[in-house]
């Protein structure tokens, strides 16, 4: 009963954190610092997403990597039909294609490393995760090759400065990408506080001590 409580909650965080971030990688930061214009790097999405890497992890730490293959495939599925209402049918196939590898592989890092020292894991397997699902969302939701999954975006594909700093000037999805990317590194180490906080109440069952 608690395996089937605790898996319902896992997938119901999936779906959520997938949802929200396939609808705010649709709106640019507004504003501008030191005459670098945020619209031109990052989403709203960067900020949310790493959140399914924790929920990932969480759950391969408490019951180990089959049942979070179980919550990574639940949370897709789910999260990709309500993601077609919240987003275009292009953003929810590259979401969706991005999300399953991505967190597939967090998986299979974090399991190889899950000896190691605590956060040792964690770490390896969401920046490696983040840095697939990265080049596979955006490549499948902007870059013109993919436009057989839908209409390209016209602001996407304007040129601008790369990272908004850099003299060389490239599709503002390609800034997009880069700076996503950083958020993610970033965010996969500030969210280690939350996983080490939360390791003395996510504690592994007793079969997956035995298993892994």
């Amino acid at each position: 009963m608690l395996i089937n409580r605790t898996f319902y909650l896992y997938v119901a965080l999936m779906t959520f954190v997938v949802v929200a971030s396939n609808f705010l990688v649709q709106y640019p930061l507004p504003g501008s610092i030191a005459g670098m214009q945020l619209g031109d790097l990052l989403t709203w999405g960067a900020f949310s997403y790493p959140f399914a890497f924790l929920v990932t992890d969480l759950t391969n730490r408490q019951f180990g990597p089959r049942i979070a293959r179980r919550v990574v495939v639940a949370g897709f599925a789910v999260a990709v039909v309500l993601s077609v209402l919240a987003a275009t049918p292009r953003i929810a196939i590259a979401s969706g294609s991005a999300f399953l590898l991505g967190q597939l592989l967090d998986i299979s890092v974090f399991n190889r490393l899950r000896r190691q020292t605590w956060w040792q894991a964690p770490l390896a397997g969401s920046l490696i995760g983040s840095a697939l699902d990265t080049a596979m969302f955006f490549s499948f939701a902007f870059a013109p090759f993919f436009v057989f999954l839908g209409a390209n975006d016209g602001f996407a594909l304007e040129t601008a400065p790369v990272l908004g700093l850099l003299s060389a000037d490239a599709p503002r999805w390609i800034s997009w990408a880069l700076g996503d990317l950083a958020v993610k590194i970033l965010c996969g180490i500030v969210l280690l506080l939350p996983y080490g906080a939360l390791m003395s109440v996510v504690k592994p069952m007793p079969a997956v001590k035995a298993t892994t």
